[in-house]
């Protein structure tokens, strides 16, 4: 049983479909779930933690609905070819970085990652994992990593035929061994999908494996959609078919797959992932960097689209992340009035949705029976602050304060800004750096 702990005197920010704002509360969590949200007064005769949030807003952990932790080991990095277009970022840069890797490296730049999260109030992330040379135990690597810094997090490893036969085989062994691992554990911290890079760099063969074995595991995919338009082009020239009418075809779509990017597709793709319930993930920071597009969101949304938000490891801060995807959608339609609505709900209710259906929990609110992950952050609103501009504020308000506290399941993985684990940061920076010194020199 994991111990009770209770947040005391915060300002509530419930969200979810009440999205209430309630002054003076607290949450009681018990058992990694919330039991009660109340005025602080009526909660009394409780025995186990308190954490004072006197002078912040209480709000549930953000969720990542897709990143790469081992670009971790990207930043800083120097003396690389320019490159003119996104398939020359992806084989001066990634593929180079992602094939020097070693199960070391994979652990280390997990670390730094999910640390980087916590300081920025995020609770769940959705990886996707790639190190073609290092493939068979890269995922359990990454696992020791999430439990060390007890977030929640759900792995696979991405599929692709770009380093030949063997590294095939083995990410779909990968895959289905993870897979089976955590669905033996039926832990809530830790959950799979089966990972695939992108259509353009698998095989109709490599492809029609991975679809029956994901299909025989009765899981769902992690796969970028369309993310530059050379995906489209390449795919075509393969087999005959847009990438979304491919992935249908080999029934990689469904509630269970998500579909991260989605820039270049047309309005019967937009619709086949609406209809199929896909999750459609924008990462607008990572398209903009890559000179890709911005996708429509507002026409996703308009076709019924299931819409989340990710980061694509640009940056550990969600609210950021919204902030960018805001501006974007203003120039991309040339009108600074729309996407609001849209892309707030994609980090807080399609989030939720996303991972609620990985991890069997409830996200995105604070209410009874929702999973206690929970993020503090110091605000004292200089404006009124109620359920009608609650978002308002996230955006223009909270985004620019630090967080104080992140809670995973009631267990305090920080707290005024320091980090309550079992670990020693100062060494596991000192390790990366070696270790992603020793990465570039092979690269």
């Amino acid at each position: 049983m994991r111990d009770s702990l209770l947040i005391e005197n915060g300002t509530v920010l419930t969200l979810g479909k009440e999205c209430g704002v309630l002054p003076n509360h607290s949450v009681r969590i018990e058992n990694g779930l919330v039991t009660k949200v109340a005025p602080a007064r009526s909660i009394r005769n409780f025995r186990g933690r308190r954490l004072d949030a006197a002078g912040k807003v209480v709000l549930p952990g953000f969720i990542n609905a897709h990143t790469h932790f081992y670009s971790s080991f990207a930043r800083g990095l120097t003396g690389l070819k320019p490159a003119r277009n996104f398939n020359q970022v992806l084989k001066h840069l990634w593929w180079r970085l992602d094939s020097a890797l070693t199960t070391e490296d994979c652990h280390y730049s997990a670390l730094i990652a999910l640390l980087d999260s916590i300081r920025h109030g995020t609770t769940t992330l959705i990886d996707h994992h790639a190190s073609p040379r290092a493939v068979p135990g890269s995922l359990g690597a990454i696992e020791r990593a999430v439990r060390a810094t007890g977030l929640r997090a759900c792995l696979c490893y991405e599929v692709s035929d770009r380093d030949g036969a063997r590294s095939a085989r083995e990410g779909l062994e990968q895959n289905a061994w993870f897979i089976q691992h955590c669905r033996q554990q039926n832990d809530p911290q830790v959950r799979a999908l089966f990972g695939l890079h992108a259509s353009f760099t698998i095989s109709d063969a490599t492809l029609e494996k991975a679809a029956t074995l994901g299909h025989e595991l009765r899981t769902g995919f992690h796969i970028h959609v369309a993310e530059a338009q050379s995906d489209q082009d390449q795919t075509r020239r393969l087999c005959g078919h847009r990438v979304v009418e491919r992935l249908r075809r080999h029934e990689i779509l469904g509630p269970d797959s998500i579909a991260a990017h989605c820039i270049h597709v047309n309005h019967r793709e937009m619709d086949l992932l609406a209809r199929t319930r896909t999750a459609v993930v924008h990462n607008p920071q990572s398209n903009m960097n890559n000179a890709v597009g911005v996708a429509n969101v507002l026409e996703w949304s308009r076709r019924g689209a299931r819409i989340g938000l990710g980061t694509d490891a640009m940056t550990t801060n969600l609210l950021e992340e919204l902030r960018v995807a805001l501006w974007g959608q203003h120039l991309r339609a040339d009108n600074p009035s729309v996407g609001f609505g849209e892309l707030t709900g994609a980090l807080f209710a399609g989030n939720p949705a996303i991972a609620g259906r990985l991890f069997g929990l409830r996200f995105g609110e604070l209410c009874e029976g929702a999973a206690g992950d929970v993020a503090l952050f110091d605000y004292d609103p200089p404006t009124p602050l109620g359920s009608g501009n609650v978002f308002g504020h996230l955006v223009f308000g909270i985004s620019q304060t630090q967080a104080d506290a992140t809670i995973v399941g009631g267990r305090v993985l920080m707290e005024n800004r320091k980090l309550a684990l079992n670990l020693d940061e100062p060494c596991i920076h000192a390790r990366a750096r070696e270790l992603a010194a020793a990465l570039w020199k092979r690269m």
